[in-house]
């Protein structure tokens, strides 16, 4: 572990660069980012086909998976970046939330390069590595403005001032909106994991022949439930869905992913619309795995630009769980002084509101 003066003449350098390792769930990826260069390389590999069979991740099977290829996937990008542990200023890696057995295996990793290499070791909270990962992009927001993040485990709102400034204005009370779009998804016979391929589903459905509520819409308040239209839409292929010919039964399959993805969007869009104007902000960013849906990306632009403002996103590649994502948030912290002793630990349900500003 670096001493002191040792950390604060690191700081002070113009430019630094950072290992990123995510291990959070079924993901494992790896990233260098560079202050002035950029991302110089980064790395994933995903578990779809260790869990597909299981219909969902197996906390064990995906702990397994990131202990045969974090070590693998940091050589390889160490290899693509041209780069070896001397040229690197710091590891940051997601210490939380997630699932505790694949959080140690990346704090472990994280923690004994760091310790070896005679680095930094920089623990990243998962979310806020989401919430900074439009920052990767040439057109990035600036502070303050309203995160939406929206993946398989989170959905929530929350107010940004700047790194570490971070107020919950609302979240989900059951389901999170990624989890109810591979339920539904399974319902409808699709594979795991099932959001993506619903959504794709859904372009050749037949808008307003089904109607699905917008739950928790007509009353006030930023929280979300999405438990009730899961069961609505259970409700809804159990009462369509007998007797039907391989075709009728293809289109109305369809025609309830339509719904079902317009009633999520038309959900979010309504919050987010609602948390702009109580926060008097009109700079929105969405981030998290559900944020590559095209239709939601379409229906926020709409939203934000009536309100006179913008919405920002990473690109497609960078809203799923990534390294490049940690390293740039770690990074952050790193410049800030933030330094893991030995005595590291997984935090599987950290708080956001927790994190110190910088």
């Amino acid at each position: 572990m670096l001493g002191k003066i040792a950390l604060l003449q690191l700081t002070e350098t113009n430019f630094m660069r950072i290992l990123g390792i995510e291990t959070s769930c079924d993901e494992t990826g790896i990233a260098i980012y560079d202050d002035d260069k950029g991302i110089m390389a980064h790395r994933l590999y995903s578990q779809i086909a260790v869990h597909a069979d299981y219909g969902g991740v197996v906390p064990e099977l995906a702990s397994r998976d990131h202990v045969r290829k974090t070590i693998p996937l940091i050589q390889a990008v160490l290899k693509d970046a041209n780069l070896t542990p001397q040229d690197l200023d710091g590891v940051a890696y997601t210490a939380g939330p997630g699932l505790v057995g694949a959080l140690l295996v990346g704090c472990s990793i994280g923690r004994s390069l760091a310790y070896g290499w005679d680095l930094p070791a920089v623990p990243v909270h998962h979310m806020e590595g989401h919430l900074l990962a439009p920052m990767l992009e040439d057109d990035a927001p600036e502070f303050p403005f309203i995160a939406l993040l929206v993946s398989g485990g989170h959905t929530m709102l929350v107010r940004v001032e700047g790194i570490g400034q971070y107020k919950l204005l609302g979240e989900s009370v059951d389901d999170a909106a990624g989890e109810a779009f591979d339920k539904t998804a399974k319902l409808l016979g699709l594979d795991y994991p099932g959001g993506p391929a619903l959504a794709k589903m859904a372009e050749s459905g037949v808008a307003g022949r089904f109607k699905l509520p917008r739950p928790m819409t007509d009353r006030p308040g930023l929280d979300f439930s999405f438990s009730g239209l899961k069961t609505a839409a259970s409700t809804l292929v159990r009462k369509e869905c007998l007797e039907l010919t391989a075709t009728e039964l293809k289109q109305t399959h369809a025609d309830i992913a339509h719904a079902f993805q317009q009633a999520v969007i038309d959900t979010l869009a309504i919050k987010c619309k609602r948390a702009l104007k109580q926060e008097n902000l009109n700079r929105l960013v969405i981030a998290g795995g559900v944020s590559a849906n095209t239709a939601l990306r379409e229906k926020l632009a709409v939203t934000t630009k009536k309100l006179g403002g913008s919405v920002f996103y990473p690109r497609p590649e960078f809203c799923t769980d990534n390294g490049a994502m940690i390293a740039y948030a770690g990074l952050q912290r790193l410049k800030a002084g933030t330094n893991a002793d030995l005595t590291f630990k997984a935090n599987p349900r950290w708080s956001l509101e927790s994190l110190p500003a910088i």
